[in-house]
């Protein structure tokens, strides 16, 4: 077969070709949602599929169509609706690929994600996140050589591929087997048929633990209705669940006992569909997995992640580097916040190592693992509060440990905290109730004073209780970077002096549950070194684990901030306003709201308005040229923008390259009145019509405004202003800019007539609004079907990024940002 026959074909043709030259047999006119593609058995009694299909006719990046195919899926929450295939995939007229589901369901699982999205737009951020960890699960985890197949080339190996993967049932009766792939798509199900019919007051159960998905795991793990394995938290005993299982105060076992309030038929209907248990080479993962089954709620409420292998790796390596070859068998560990133990997977010596955790559940599951080959003792991992508990409550082997001052110097406090904080960015702007258990502990009530500000974060409360009740230790921990450059843990530095000996960063989504674009580090503190931190040099790693670089992060103190700088110059109400931006923030984590607006737009009031005019133009322009022309990533995500120097003040090219930065990047729009933003003449663009305001245009040529608008801008009237000369690539910018506004002059100039949208005031906001039009929720389009605006456009952002790139190193010498 010549997969020529595959180009310049429609979409719909290549699909039936493909269905009919290598899925003969099976049907494929099933309808999956908006599934491009889709194959099933020719008869399945549940309507299950074996593979969910994106197809392109033209030669598509895979990543790309997987990650629409993600989109699709996810906005649709189709995996709620039908049983998910073993297989994603995609194709187009040279290849298919193909990706177990597995591998990737946990995409669908984020928190805050918005997936109401257009899959099909590569833009948008979202469609960015999920190509980025698409990406890194091709990467790392799957061997593209077994699932990727060109039709020209590999015709027989993808034959054999789908002759060996795509099984059909041989009977309508067979169950539904539970897999990796399927088995928390299950679980959706089951919380609507099974768990009404279990009597337990759901909300108590929470607040102690218990969730849903403890009961979900004692029928998923059974055999004739009875649980499998005993230490789970919950088990199945026929036609009850027994749960709370303990020894009492007489030293008799008892347990509580939990029944249906159906007698159990929607119990037995359910797994009567599907084969329980699971194949026993599943049992691990599915338990070890117990956090996809935890609520979201309670989740963000415990701000627990469960670390990835590569980091844990990663982690163990660094350990050894710091306290030697050797140092397992010369140190005691005790992981504090242990959730199911996989911090701990990869270390040798479990004489010397110690887990804990909040939930029974977690510690039930580790004890499995432990009888499954778990390098851990079983009376090592045990249940505690640590921000609640009492020491005298640890194990005596821990005790004799904490209680000497010397062994306690060989004690690594090694965890990944939970990061829940009091309040956070869903509750403050959604009007949300914001996570009171964080601030209403112990641990917190005791240290309130010294903790400051800190003390909204549990992981800073953890980190206080090690520092001031176990002195000496070694602490290794993965964290966000405030208690280094965090404003708010000012106080936390001040009295937490231990050295920090070695530290990498990574990004933060590369952890289940985070989606945000922030670094995570990994710090080996020694607490018995009493040094403030001041900076330190940290290795940089990439979501696939290479090493990138290294990055200096340093503590704030002492220092002023660029908000503390631009405030004392901020116009006042009535003095002549033509702009305004918000004070949001002084890291790069608020560079997205930091936008120069009209004055009569309602934008971000609450954060604070710097009012713009003509006396405090030039530091107006230099604050959001500053903030503005060094793109925000992971990595500088929490960098703090700082009170500059003086020398600033002498720099007119400086003042001119920000200036011209800011023209040509505001978003002014004369939609809410004069747009006092034009950079030309009437004459220079060819505009139809006078324009309403030349005070820009005045200010850049050092003239004073015209009699018309003398009123207006008295200050105008008063001073007299040189001509400002730009640097050529400052004038590269407005030659491209006047190129753009030569060219919305003529085109919608003569069209005005017909589409009456002709604006002579127009600003760049508008023009790039009337070529680029909105879609139908209002939304501005990320591009114009006007080929000759799309070159203009481009070059004028060519040209922002050129002046970008000259401004940057001034932002640094005049001490705006830390090198």
């Amino acid at each position: 077969m010549q997969t020529m026959k595959y180009f310049n074909i429609r979409e719909e043709e290549l699909k039936n070709s493909v269905a009919t030259d290598f899925f003969a047999g099976f049907d494929c006119d099933k309808i999956v949602g908006f599934i491009d593609f889709a194959v099933a058995p020719p008869t399945h009694p549940q309507g299950g599929t074996l593979l969910w299909a994106e197809a392109k006719a033209a030669p598509t990046d895979i990543i790309a169509m997987l990650t629409q195919l993600v989109l699709t899926i996810g906005k649709a929450r189709t995996f709620d609706k039908i049983m998910p295939p073993p297989f994603l995939g995609c194709f187009d007229c040279e290849k298919i690929a193909f990706v177990p589901y597995f591998e990737i369901q946990h995409i669908f699982y984020q928190n805050d994600f918005n997936w109401n999205v257009t899959s099909s737009n590569t833009d948008t951020k979202e469609f960015r996140q999920v190509y980025e960890q698409i990406k890194r699960i091709i990467d790392n985890d799957i061997p593209w050589e077994t699932y990727l197949f060109n039709f020209e080339h590999d015709a027989q190996e993808l034959k054999k591929f789908i002759r060996d993967n795509f099984i059909v049932g041989k009977s309508e009766t067979t169950k539904l087997q539970i897999d990796k792939n399927n088995f928390i798509i299950i679980y959706g199900k089951w919380l609507q048929t099974v768990k009404p019919t279990i009597q337990v007051n759901w909300d108590a159960a929470k607040r102690n633990g218990i969730i849903d998905g403890d009961f979900y795991l004692a029928d998923l793990l059974s055999q004739e209705n009875k649980t499998l394995k005993e230490k789970l938290f919950i088990l199945l005993k026929s036609n009850y669940y027994e749960a709370n299982r303990r020894i009492d105060e007489s030293g008799m076992f008892a347990s509580s006992q939990v029944y249906f309030s159906d007698n159990q038929k929607a119990h037995t209907l359910f797994w009567n569909k599907y084969e329980r248990p699971p194949r026993e080479e599943y049992w691990d993962y599915i338990v070890e997995r117990r956090d996809l089954l935890v609520p979201q709620d309670v989740r963000e409420r415990k701000g627990s992640f469960f670390t990835p292998q590569i980091w844990v790796e990663l982690s163990q390596r660094y350990l050894a580097d710091v306290l030697g070859e050797d140092w397992q068998d010369e140190y005691y560990v005790w992981d504090c916040a242990a959730g199911t133990g996989n911090l701990l997977a990869g270390l040798t010596n479990k004489y010397n190592i110690w887990a804990s955790t909040l939930d029974k559940q977690d510690v039930d599951v580790m004890h499995d693992r432990i009888e499954n080959g778990a390098n851990l003792l079983h009376d090592h991992v045990f249940q505690f509060d640590f921000l609640n508990g009492d020491f005298s409550k640890l194990p005596q082997g821990l005790q004799n440990i904490i209680n000497d001052p010397e062994k306690r110097k060989k004690l690594v406090v090694y965890i990944n905290p939970p990061y829940a904080e009091a309040s956070n960015k869903r509750t403050l702007v959604g009007g949300i109730e914001g996570n009171r258990g964080v601030e209403q502990n112990k641990t917190n009530k005791t240290y309130a004073k010294i903790l400051g500000q800190g003390n909204a974060e549990l992981f800073a409360q953890f980190f206080t209780r090690i520092y001031c009740e176990m002195s000496g230790v070694v602490l290794a921990e993965f964290s966000k970077l405030k208690i280094l450059q965090g404003q708010h843990f000012a106080d936390f530095r001040d009295f937490f002096l231990a050295k920090l000996e070695k530290m990498f960063v990574v990004p933060a989504d590369t952890f289940d549950n985070v989606n945000g674009k922030f670094p995570i580090g990994f710090m080996i503190w020694k607490t018995s070194v009493k040094k403030k931190f001041v900076n330190i040099t940290a290795d940089v790693f990439d979501a696939r684990k290479n090493n990138i670089g290294t990055k200096i992060f340093s503590a704030y103190e002492n220092n002023r901030y660029i908000n503390d700088w631009i405030k004392p110059v901020r116009g006042k109400t009535g003095e002549n306003i033509i702009g305004k931006f918000p004070f949001k923030g002084n890291d790069f984590q608020n560079q997205s709201m930091i936008a120069i607006v009209h004055p009569n737009m309602d934008y971000n009031v609450e954060a604070g308005q710097f009012l713009i005019n003509v006396n405090n133009l030039i530091e107006a322009c230099i604050y959001f040229a500053v903030r503005k022309c060094i793109p925000a990533g992971w990595l500088n995500d929490r960098d703090q923008f700082l009170f500059p120097d003086k020398n600033w003040k002498k720099d007119t090219e400086f003042h001119n390259d920000c200036l011209t930065y800011t023209l040509f990047s505001n978003n002014i729009t004369s939609k809410y009145g004069v747009n006092h933003w034009i950079p030309f003449s009437e004459q220079e663009v060819n505009a139809r019509d006078k324009f309403e305001s030349h005070v820009l245009l005045s200010f850049l040529n050092g003239k004073v405004v015209p009699n018309g608008y003398a009123n207006l801008f008295e200050q105008l009237e008063k001073k007299k202003y040189v001509k400002r000369e730009f640097s050529p690539a400052a004038t590269a910018v407005f030659d491209a800019g006047r190129e753009l506004w030569k060219y919305y002059h003529g085109i919608a100039g003569q069209a005005r007539n017909d589409r009456g949208l002709y604006n002579v005031n127009a600003s760049l906001y508008d023009i790039r609004e009337y070529f680029q039009e909105r879609n139908d929720k209002g939304k501005m389009n990320n591009t114009s079907t006007d080929a000759q605006y799309t070159n203009l456009i481009s070059n004028l952002r060519d040209k922002l990024n050129i002046l970008a790139k000259k401004i940057e190193p001034k932002v640094y010498e005049y001490e705006f940002l830390k090198a």
